[in-house]
């Protein structure tokens, strides 16, 4: 038998044979242009989040900065000693009164003297002077008996572009206080617009003499009507220092440690004492007139205000203390533009503070300013110092003086207030109002905001997951898990225009009856899967596994019908026919109609798809072989469910519950337009709230670029950020540890 050849091997061919190694090579370049890209994506995504937190940071770091205050030039040349200094808006003039009676007014850019004149010819000795606080008024009493008032005026004009200063015609206003040769302890006085004016003098004995020369104009003839008046106060001691405010409503003086109060307006007033800490040396207000600074003889400083009380008159109460200086105040000047103020002490030590802030802005103790009166410019970017023999000069660069850590967080004494509170107010009425920055109500806002939309949210949505991927139908879960997803794709505009407009009538007609649905809801739902379960095999053999869930809604939608059509009856019944006087005469609880109640339905709509969507992956992603090794071993479904897959999908779950937390803290528009923008902190879920996002996207518009609230605002987005990132970083770490602990399973 002959042999077999052997099979010939094929030869390889030369044209072919490079084509797989041309592949392998294409497909090892395309794998690594895919991973730079990758790489770079997320490198990109990291550069523009710490782009954005530095343009933030940068934009929030001007508020810590520091006062910078610089010593310019003095002004020299008096003859006599200055008693009181007042300059423009520009700086180019400041205006003094000496100890001689003359008026000065010396350009600061040369020290020469524009105008000078006697401020009373023929009144004689001028025995004391004053200076009006937040105003371009000054004063003084002379040894005939007469008080002599001055406004100082500027005006401007414009060459080109260039801005000249010019002086006004200053008419002082002339009164005869009829003292009889009585030397008084205090006097002081006030001028207004239509070129009247009130002093009060104090004597010896403790009377307080009132002399008010009231001018009033006739629109239709021109003419002027002169009226004089004269009154008596009561003092307990002889003040040594008065105070009087410019609508004449309130009398201030000091006699030692004693501080007296005045309430002009009320009829035959009387003195309200309150002891001081130490002999009271200076008094001036802050801007808008209705806070106090007092100057101690031995440095202290302190700002009182009138605090209302449920009954009866408001009581002076002293609202902020300063850190001493190494001596006596010696003068007080209140801001133009705030509620700061500047202080000079006997030491020649000059200080800058800021009442609402409870701040001391810039101090210098050093000496190099002669004491005696003070002045802060009424842009608020100079001070002048007045002295015997100059005028001391600072420039002054301060943009954010309201702005300070207790100023944001912590509990102030606002002006009016009858104690200290957490408030967000960044507009008034006028522009005497007291900055209120603080963001304590927006951070609860925020937090109770996505506390009571997580309360509703996460429940339905971790359990419509666990239900959708373990007991569903797949056919349908394939209808179910997509109309979810869509949910998702709402503009939260039109969640939050549905919510305010729509949504928040309604549920305030059913309050009772929606209260009632978390009761009688879930027992509907228990009653209808034990009906279920009773029904015979045969007929629920007819029905695919997990079609049972129509029966479920069914059920709950009866539920709902049931009680919002016996709400009514509900109200009646349980609250005595009106559910909001109930809440607020027997709870105490103000019913709003845009509350949290209806931002939590909302803001769940908004956050419920997200949550279902990334943990029913979770759940459809645990291994099978957990699952049907556990129904081998003989445990129900319900069992396997609670005890392999939850544990098992518990880091996805706890990753989907913390991206719907992110999704809450951010939510902008729904909180906007349906929790009515109250800033208060108050748990109730029947009023509204403000959230940092909602608040910021309500002041960005009007906020005046590079101003104190536009750096607040970022503070508040940089507040916001860092929330988010905290909590996500302890989201982390969490589901690492539960994906560790669970690993094995």
């Amino acid at each position: 038998m002959p042999e077999l050849a052997p099979p010939k091997t094929p030869k390889p061919n030369a044209r072919s044979s490079p084509a797989p190694e041309r592949r392998l090579k294409a497909r090892r370049r395309q794998d690594r242009v895919a991973r730079w890209l990758v790489t770079a994506g997320g490198l990109g995504i990291v550069v523009v989040i710490l782009g954005i937190l530095a343009f933030i940071v940068m934009e929030v770091l001007p508020l810590a900065r520091a006062a910078k205050v610089v010593a310019l030039a003095p002004i020299t040349g008096a003859e006599s000693p200055i008693r009181s200094v007042i300059t423009d808006d520009y700086g180019a003039f400041a205006v003094s009164l000496d100890a001689a009676g003359m008026v000065q007014a010396r350009r600061q850019s040369d020290g020469g003297v524009e105008r000078e004149y006697p401020l009373a010819p023929g009144a004689g000795e001028l025995r004391s002077a004053w200076q009006a606080p937040c105003s371009l008024e000054l004063g003084g009493f002379y040894a005939n008996g007469e008080a002599v008032l001055l406004r100082v005026g500027f005006g401007q004009t414009f060459d080109g572009s260039a801005r000249r200063i010019t002086l006004d015609e200053w008419k002082p206003i002339r009164l005869d206080l009829e003292l009889a040769g009585q030397i008084p302890t205090a006097v002081y006085g006030r001028a207004d617009d239509s070129g009247g004016a009130t002093v009060v003098s104090a004597l010896a004995d403790g009377e307080i003499r009132v002399v008010t020369k009231a001018i009033t104009n006739n629109p239709f003839s021109g003419e002027s009507s002169e009226e004089l008046t004269r009154s008596t106060l009561k003092s307990p001691v002889p003040p040594t220092v008065l105070l009087l405010d410019a609508d004449r409503r309130n009398l201030y003086g000091a006699a030692g440690s004693r501080l007296l109060w005045w309430e002009l307006a009320t009829e035959n007033p009387e003195p309200t004492v309150l002891e001081h800490d130490e002999p009271v040396a200076a008094l001036s207000f802050l801007k808008g007139e209705v806070s106090l600074v007092v100057g101690g003889a031995q440095g202290g400083l302190s700002v009182w205000s009138a605090v209302p009380v449920p009954t009866g008159r408001p009581r002076l109460e002293k609202l902020r203390a300063f850190p001493s200086r190494e001596a006596g105040i010696v003068s007080l000047a209140g801001s133009f533009r705030d509620k700061g103020f500047a202080a000079v002490d006997a030491g020649g030590g000059v200080g800058l503070y800021h009442s609402t802030a409870e701040r001391v802005v810039w101090s210098s103790d050093s000496g190099e300013v002669e004491s005696g009166a003070i002045f802060l410019a009424p842009k608020g970017d100079a001070l002048l110092v007045a002295s015997a023999t100059r005028i001391a000069r600072f420039s002054v660069d301060n943009p954010h003086p309201e702005a300070g850590f207790k100023a944001f967080f912590g509990r102030i004494h606002y002006e009016g207030y009858a104690e200290p509170e957490h408030v967000w107010q960044s507009s008034s009425g006028h522009d005497e109002y007291e900055p209120k920055l603080g963001l304590v109500p927006l951070i609860f806002g925020t937090l109770k905001g996505t506390l009571f939309s997580l309360l509703l949210a996460v429940p339905i949505a971790v359990l419509a997951a666990m239900y959708t991927s373990q007991f569903m139908h797949p056919s349908l879960k394939r209808i179910v898990k997509p109309t979810v997803e869509i949910m998702a794709s709402l503009p939260s505009v039109v969640l939050g225009f549905i919510a305010g407009l729509w949504l928040a009538p309604r549920v305030e007609k059913v309050v009772p009856g929606l209260f009632a649905l978390l009761l009688v809801g879930p027992g509907m739902v228990v009653l209808a899967g034990i009906l279920w379960q009773r029904l015979p095999d045969r007929f629920r053999a007819r029905y695919r596994v997990g079609s049972e869930v129509v029966l479920y809604v069914i059920a709950l939608l009866g539920a709902a019908t049931l009680c919002f059509v016996a709400s009514p009856s509900l109200e009646s019944f349980l609250f005595e026919g009106d559910y909001r006087g109930w809440l607020l005469r027997v709870m105490g609880l103000q019913y709003d109609q845009r509350n949290a109640v209806v931002v939590s339905l909302a803001m769940g709509f908004a956050v419920i798809p997200i949550i279902f969507t990334i943990a029913e992956e979770a759940f459809s992603n645990v291994p099978k072989g957990l699952t049907l090794g556990s129904l081998a071993l003989g445990a129900d479904r319900w069992t396997t469910v609670v005890r392999v897959v939850l544990p098992t999908a518990s880091p996805g779950i706890f990753s989907a519950i913390m991206v719907g937390f992110g999704r809450a803290v951010g939510e902008t528009m729904i909180v906007l337009m349906a929790t009515g923008n109250t800033p208060i902190l108050e748990w109730s879920a029947f009023n509204g709230f403000r959230t940092l996002s909602a608040n910021i996207a309500q002041e960005i518009p009007e906020a005046p670029d590079g101003g104190t609230l536009y750096r607040v605002l970022f503070l508040a987005a940089l507040l916001l950020f860092l929330m988010t990132f905290v909590v996500n970083t302890i989201a982390e770490v969490i589901r690492h540890r539960l994906r560790r602990r669970y690993a094995n399973l």
